[in-house]
């Protein structure tokens, strides 16, 4: 039994023009586009047998805060003009710098139209097959202990753990990292989350069980009777697990 990441969610005023706004600056489409959702994806994507991840924009009613969000997605780029490139596109697209206290790096640090951070990589030999989405980036406390729980909940392979970061890939070596990094603890809802999906031979409930044993705590989001079930992590990182249907 075992799980794997398969959606980036992220919530939004405005769910189709945040949609939008990453199918862009990805490089790729919208699939889906209903009330109260926007569903994004690279060509080829099969979010039942998942190659890397896609991106799920949600409709809720709250803004942003001005917190920095505990998750964020890290853009890979191929060389220091593509960078700059890159960079620029975005900012064309509605992107904004976003400070949140980085100092002099050589990434670059944006907000997409409704504040949600990201940061656009320096070229990274680490990166060169990812694709666009190099990592997912989540801000913990303790490093370790996220290593062995998601090291339990997922089938991706632990790479390297430190005090200071955990950092997980597909087994299979394809599509982005996922990458904890001890920065603080918890103060506000997670604006954005990772969605995950069982194997079909696995069952869901027991899945959740499962998750439940490792440490998870069942979370309330208002979501109501819905087929997937929220999660959250020992550090209170939100996450769901997927229905297949």
């Amino acid at each position: 039994m075992t799980l794997r990441p398969v959606l980036v969610n992220i919530k939004a005023l405005d769910e189709s023009a945040v949609g939008r706004f990453w199918a862009e600056a990805l490089g790729w489409r919208v699939v889906g586009e209903e009330p109260g959702g926007t569903y994004v994806k690279p060509d080829g994507f099969d979010w039942l047998d998942p190659v890397g991840v896609g991106i799920d924009v949600i409709a809720v009613p709250e803004p942003k805060t001005t917190t920095k969000n505990r998750v964020h997605l890290d853009l890979a780029t191929t060389s220091a003009a593509h960078q700059a490139e890159l960079v620029a596109r975005l900012k064309d697209l509605g992107a904004t710098p976003a400070d949140v206290g980085q100092g002099d790096v050589p990434w670059t640090v944006l907000a997409d139209p409704e504040g949600n951070e990201f940061c656009v990589l320096e070229p990274r030999e680490a990166h060169r097959d990812t694709g666009p989405i190099a990592a997912v980036i989540v801000d913990c406390a303790d490093p370790r202990a996220m290593a062995r729980f998601w090291g339990e909940a997922i089938d991706w392979t632990l790479q390297e753990v430190t005090d200071d970061h955990a950092v997980f890939r597909s087994a299979k070596g394809v599509g982005p990292y996922l990458e904890f990094l001890r920065t603080g603890v918890k103060t506000v809802p997670d604006r954005v989350h990772v969605d995950l999906l069982r194997y079909p031979s696995d069952d869901q409930e027991a899945e959740v069980a499962r998750l439940r044993a490792l440490g998870a705590t069942d979370l309330d989001v208002g979501q109501g009777d819905v087929p997937w079930k929220c999660l959250s992590d020992p550090e209170g990182h939100e996450f769901c697990v997927l229905a297949r249907s």
